[in-house]
């Protein structure tokens, strides 16, 4: 595994930090593919592998849902929190609306 594009640690600036954190530096990725959740990061990929890492945030708090949707992660917010086996959660990003699908056929 590569090293991070960039990281952050969590605790300075809060929620507000981190948001802004995936924001301002999501320029420098591709397409947005992936992100993976651990108890203490969260790491956004890009179809080319690179990723970014926010430190100190897992899906057990509950400030992962805000940071999910905000790079349009498809999730249950009900079941983020739950414990889980493996090392990390993994889900697609960028949920996007289909075109015309508000159309009658």
């Amino acid at each position: 595994m590569t090293e991070p594009l960039a990281t952050h640690d969590f605790g300075n600036g809060g929620l507000d930090a981190a948001i802004e954190f995936f924001r301002r530096t999501r320029s420098e990725l591709r397409t947005l593919r992936l992100v993976r959740i651990s108890t203490d990061w969260v790491q956004l990929y890009d179809v080319n592998g690179d990723y970014f890492e926010l430190r100190g945030l897992g899906y057990p708090d509950k400030d992962i849902i805000p940071v999910l949707k905000s790079f349009d992660t498809p999730f249950n917010p009900e079941a983020i929190h739950v414990p889980i086996a493996a090392p990390y959660k993994e889900f697609k990003t960028g949920r996007r609306y289909p075109w015309a699908a508000d159309r009658v056929m």
